[in-house]
């Protein structure tokens, strides 16, 4: 398993910012397209929640004041409802995970990433979020082998992923139990397949699918699940960590009192990591067939300019309470991003 998960972080690469002008004028004095009126934006379950309605809304008006077209949010309870709308041209653009992209873009190659945020370096040599596997705090022993954490025990448990369209709720997680287990003479012919469903004779007794990574968390919370996969920017809002290392395994993290839908449930409860790994970062992507390359140029500078950058209702500072989509801890952007880089994620499906 780590062999693959270190090839996956490896063949992460930086590529150059671009950007240019088009037609008539902005109010930077930048040229605007004249091919749409309006742009129609859809996010996944994850990011369509009303704890990131200003977020959205801040992302739109920066698009509406630069291009002068008016911006729609098409919010969404289903991966495939994303997915299918930027495949299909419901949609002009749409934030997705690696392996969201992916699927849009084999349905339609039209489909084309635009930005993608940095890690702290600003550059894309440590784009990555981490994809966790957690438990409740209080049975996270029964996850050790010896001194360190370990996942054998997942086997015959209550699973929750978040969707099998979820890159780091499904993709990278059903790749590393397969790589690990099917290293055994028990689970020597596993595939992700076989995880998808659980049962008697199922590698789990139950699969559960949460609809987003705060759904998958909740499950394990609520205790429908005994192990749950999810991500941490996605749960960053709603938790803090209370002891440990910041994605390490054996960290333990906890409900926030005033944590919004839907940890408001499960307020105060306390869960442990028992394996962390990174993740290609989610990105914005385009419909090349809806918006012309006026339009694309106009659309890459913007999202990758300096005042988004800046913005605190896009990159939320460190100390601040505000619910926003993206970290600011240094040189945190978003930046041109190409199809190629996300060829470690459609790898793990080979």
């Amino acid at each position: 398993m780590k062999k693959k998960l270190l090839f996956l972080v490896a063949l992460i690469f930086a590529v150059v910012v671009a950007g240019c002008s088009s037609s008539d004028t902005s109010s930077s004095g930048e040229k605007k397209s004249d091919s749409k009126d309006t742009l129609t934006i859809a996010w996944l379950p994850n990011e369509s929640g009303s704890d990131l309605t200003e977020t959205r809304d801040e992302i739109g008006k920066i698009i509406e004041e630069e291009t002068g077209k008016k911006v729609e949010h098409q919010t969404t309870t289903d991966y495939i409802v994303a997915i299918e709308a930027i495949a299909n041209g419901n949609a002009d653009m749409a934030f997705l995970g690696a392996q969201g992209y992916i699927e849009a873009n084999n349905k339609n190659d039209k489909v084309q990433p635009l930005v993608v945020p940095t890690g702290p370096s600003g550059t894309l040599e440590d784009a990555v979020y981490h994809s966790w596997l957690a438990v409740e705090k209080d049975n996270a022993d029964n996850y050790k082998d010896g001194s360190d954490f370990a996942i054998d025990n997942i086997q015959g448990k209550k699973f929750s992923f978040v969707s099998n369209s979820s890159t780091s709720g499904f993709k990278v997680p059903s790749t590393g139990i397969v790589d690990y287990f099917s290293e055994k003479d028990d689970f020597k012919d596993l595939t992700a397949e076989d995880l998808l469903e659980g049962g008697d004779d199922k590698f789990f007794s139950e699969v559960l699918y949460g609809g987003s990574h705060q759904g998958s968390a909740v499950n394990l919370l609520s205790q429908k699940a005994e192990v749950a996969a999810f991500c941490d920017t996605c749960v960053n809002n709603y938790v803090e960590l209370v002891e440990g290392e910041e994605n390490k395994a054996g960290a333990i993290y906890r409900v926030k009192d005033d944590a919004a839908e839907p940890f408001n449930t499960v307020t105060g409860k306390e869960f442990t990591l028992i394996s962390v790994t990174p993740v290609l970062n989610a990105p914005f992507v385009i419909n090349t067939d809806n918006i012309d390359e006026d339009l694309q140029k106009q659309l890459l500078e913007v999202m990758s300019s300096d005042d988004v950058a800046n913005n605190e209702k896009v990159f939320v500072p460190e100390d601040s309470e505000f619910s926003g989509l993206f970290k600011k801890t240094e040189d945190e952007r978003l930046i041109e991003v190409e199809d190629a880089w996300f060829d470690p994620i459609r790898e793990l499906s080979k």
